[in-house]
């Protein structure tokens, strides 16, 4: 069976505020040309479906639209939730998407249906935690699933096991619907330990204690993970994040892409890593004056900048507003270096108004505004007198 496999689509993200939507439909138009051109089967989508637990009208009706078309008339897409996902609401859309090749499975980990269809690959088999797959040529294979571990999932089981030990328990429970030994992926939306995090994401290990060990994973053919936006590999065998399909924080890589693999009973065959190149780039970028940043912003006008400048003084109002006519430039950050040595001086019965003057100074390498040392001599005596 011929099966792709993505994740952390975050449909509804923005950027500091700025809509991505279009970004996103140009993407999974790209996925829908890969899955036509690759002739894939199966497409393992490994949960951040969305980007919040309640999407906008708009992000929700991109994802319905693109997500048929993945399936188009004869695939079938399995997804599961993640961290970002309700659960509860992705699949309660099951009983409308099965009929279009769209299998969800939430955090409850529930079977999924198994009616009779006409689309060539369908689920023929489920459990608690696992599906069978069928192609149009009779193959099968399995899937075990493991959904983000939400707290409310914690709090319905209890337990004073560890949280890798209950993560191992749900997997074994999965993975025991393998009765006939089927060539075999592990889908899940997962922390393994040692994955590299991008800036963007939300605190996800909680200092270790959500990471799952590598060696903790079930000794499955392909083992297709979501959560981090990076795409790398785990471990040995096949092991992956596919990674998200846009930049979504500027550490990150713009080398995005999908993993395409056969999966038969002789295993993993005609593993490859697609690229996907739609989606404005996102940049870092330094400069040491106004001008040369405008200039650099001006030299890429198609990607998303972040701008650092590195300054003597603070910008102006005049400054900010020039640099903002670039659409490009998405964030400002500036830096002040004093020029010279730094010489240490006792400030010790200095007044107010001289500790003002030495801090701007040492700060701004500049005098401090009349105007704006008077409005701190007054804010700090009106909060003196409270």
């Amino acid at each position: 069976m011929r099966i792709l496999h993505t994740s952390d689509w975050h449909v509804g993200k923005r950027l500091m505020g700025r809509e991505r939507l279009d970004e996103q439909s140009q993407v999974l138009d790209e996925i829908v040309a890969v899955c036509e051109r690759e002739e894939i089967e199966l497409v393992l989508l490994a949960g951040d479906v969305f980007d919040t637990y309640t999407p906008s009208a708009d992000a929700e009706e991109l994802f319905y639209s693109k997500i048929k078309q993945v399936a188009g008339k004869n695939r079938a897409v399995f997804i599961i939730s993640g961290n970002h996902d309700d659960g509860v609401r992705l699949s309660s859309i099951a009983p409308f998407s099965e009929e279009q090749g769209v299998y969800v499975v939430g955090n409850a980990r529930a079977p999924i249906s198994t009616q009779p269809t006409s689309r060539a690959t369908h689920a023929v088999q489920s459990g608690k935690g696992y599906a069978v797959f069928e192609n149009g040529q009779g193959e099968r294979i399995f899937v075990s699933t493991l959904p983000y571990p939400n707290e409310a999932r914690f709090k319905e089981e209890k337990s004073e096991l560890s949280y890798v030990e209950r993560m191992q328990n749900w997997i074994a429970e999965g993975e025991s619907g393998n009765v006939d030994k089927l060539p075999s992926v592990f889908l899940a939306h997962i922390f393994v330990a040692g994955g590299s995090v991008s800036e963007g994401e939300r605190e996800i290990d909680l200092g270790g204690a959500r990471a799952i060990p590598v060696d903790a994973l079930p000794k499955s053919d392909y083992i297709a993970l979501g959560h981090l936006h990076k795409k790398q590999k785990m471990g040995g065998g096949h092991c992956y994040y596919s990674g998200s399909p846009l930049q979504y924080s500027f550490d990150e890589r713009p080398d995005k892409s999908v993993k395409v693999f056969d999966l038969t009973t002789a295993g993993v065959t005609q593993l490859k890593e697609i690229p996907l190149t739609s989606g404005r780039k996102l940049m870092r970028l330094t400069s040491e004056s106004v001008a040369e940043g405008a200039k650099l912003l001006q030299e890429y006008p198609e990607a998303l900048i972040e701008l650092k400048l590195i300054l003597t003084s603070p910008l102006t109002k005049a400054d900010i507003a020039e640099l903002y006519k670039n659409e490009n430039l998405v964030s400002l950050v500036t830096e002040i270096r004093a020029e010279g040595e730094l010489v240490f001086e006792s400030r010790k019965g200095l007044s107010d108004e001289a500790l003002f003057d030495a801090y701007y100074k040492s700060a701004y390498n500049a005098e401090p505004k009349e105007s704006v040392k008077a409005l701190f001599l007054e804010t700090l005596a009106e909060i003196s007198e409270r």
